[in-house]
């Protein structure tokens, strides 16, 4: 794997660019082809016809009736659409590519969309896949994008090169895509539900947690703000995500299982247990070879969700006691996979490595856990969402999973705009060091 870096003048291919599904990542994309110099074409469903067009005309986007259409036009064909709809599109429209034309997909998962390429692309197509490692609010300049040569040859991937240094992104180059999502079962399966098992638990305990003391500080305004911009986000990305990466079961189930062990030593007080449990995984996972992330406590604490001046209590941080238990035991290393970061991923490392590394603060979190029952309730909630989420994924449950997800939404519901807003800038100036 290689990192491309963005040199002072890069060469823009005289290139059609269309993109079936104009989503959040299909129009941020668009938009940053269109800014660079590309001729850029899309379509998604009739009802979003119209508002896509006021959207996107102004930056010269030319929209199309349908995914003939569009691939019929372009030298690249970028499917940008969810990950358990990627046959039936690719299906309908892929008959009228270009001969030679480069073919891409921006799901998170590259199993079950490279198995779609194979079993319905022309020998001749050129397929050059992609993902990128943001969301839709952030544009892609400086973002990671991870950038994937699976049937190509060396004129199609340098256009694609060329095409993602002309933008901006912070390119990872892998060989593989089992590479690839093996990476993203580590670092973005469990990091998903592990925040979306906090946001299920406060539900389910009929309280916002900006409004709890226990739920106050640093580490606890990083978690409440993401687990508000997972959920501001539609339930097909993580339950894609999730359920077709034939990696992240495992690590989904791993992290339930950490989960469930430490809450029983918790529940009873076997406390040599449990503090040699988590010293050992302390040492697997933030020894001193490590290049530490160091995230600015001075922002953290700034990034209050709603202001809340209550006297803060302590908190037993069993999610993230549980994920770096997990680890632990998956003998997984977060920091090797910092090359195929997330925000959230990062984030969540990022407070991890906080708690573990300052002693009093993990001293305080242990006898909380073991100790302090005012805490157990919530605990009792997170456990319980635990077990739900790994589940819904052990099963495969796809329409369970967007129905628990939806349910989780509709409790925060218009707080979620003002936690992505809040979460987009903390991970700016968190970013920033």
């Amino acid at each position: 794997m290689t990192s491309c870096k963005l040199p002072n003048h890069i060469y823009i291919s005289r290139m059609n660019i269309g993109i079936i599904g104009l989503g959040d990542m299909g129009k941020v994309y668009a938009k940053a082809f269109a800014k660079a110099g590309y001729a850029v074409y899309g379509c998604d469903l009739p009802q979003n016809r119209e508002a896509l067009e006021n959207e996107l005309y102004p930056s010269g986007i030319q929209l199309m009736d349908n995914g003939k259409q569009v691939a019929r036009i372009s030298d690249l064909l970028i499917y940008s659409v969810e990950a358990d709809r990627m046959e039936q599109v690719v299906a309908e429209s892929c008959g009228s590519a270009k001969y030679g034309a480069i073919i891409a997909g921006q799901t998170s998962v590259k199993h079950p969309e490279i198995a779609v390429f194979d079993k319905y692309l022309p020998a001749d197509a050129q397929i050059v896949t992609f993902h990128a490692m943001h969301g839709g609010g952030f544009e892609p300049v400086g973002q990671k994008l991870i950038l994937i040569r699976y049937r190509a040859d060396d004129a199609a991937y340098q256009r694609m090169l060329d095409l993602f240094i002309a933008i901006g992104s912070d390119i990872v180059e892998l060989a593989d895509y089992h590479e690839h999502d093996q990476i993203v079962a580590d670092t973005q399966a469990v990091t998903h539900v592990g925040f979306e098992s906090m946001g299920t638990a406060w539900a389910a305990a009929g309280f916002f947690p900006w409004e709890n003391a226990s739920y106050l500080g640093g580490i606890d305004n990083v978690k409440i703000l993401i687990t508000l911009r997972i959920f501001s986000y539609k339930a097909h990305v993580y339950a894609g995500l999730a359920i077709l990466n034939p990696y992240a079961r495992e690590q989904v189930k791993r992290y339930a299982q950490s989960e469930s062990e430490l809450f029983k030593l918790m529940i009873q007080e076997e406390e040599k247990a449990f503090r040699e449990r988590l010293y050992k995984a302390r040492d697997f996972v933030f020894h001193e070879s490590r290049t530490p992330i160091m995230l600015n406590d001075t922002v953290m604490e700034e990034f209050a969700f709603h202001g809340n001046q209550s006297e803060r209590r302590p908190n037993s941080h069993l999610s993230i006691l549980s994920m770096v238990d997990a680890w632990h035991h998956l003998s997984v290393n977060p920091y090797d996979n910092l090359i195929g970061q997330t925000p959230p991923f990062r984030l969540r490392l990022g407070i991890a490595e906080y708690l573990f590394k300052n002693e009093d603060l993990l001293e305080e979190s242990i006898q909380t856990a073991l100790y302090d029952k005012s805490i157990r309730g919530d605990d009792l909630e997170f456990h319980s969402a635990v077990r739900e989420w790994s589940s819904i994924i052990n099963y495969g449950d796809m329409e369970g999973y967007k129905k628990h997800f939806s349910q989780v939404q509709a409790f925060f519901g218009d707080r979620l705009a003002e936690g992505q807003k809040q979460s987009g800038d903390m991970i700016r100036r968190l970013m920033r060091g």
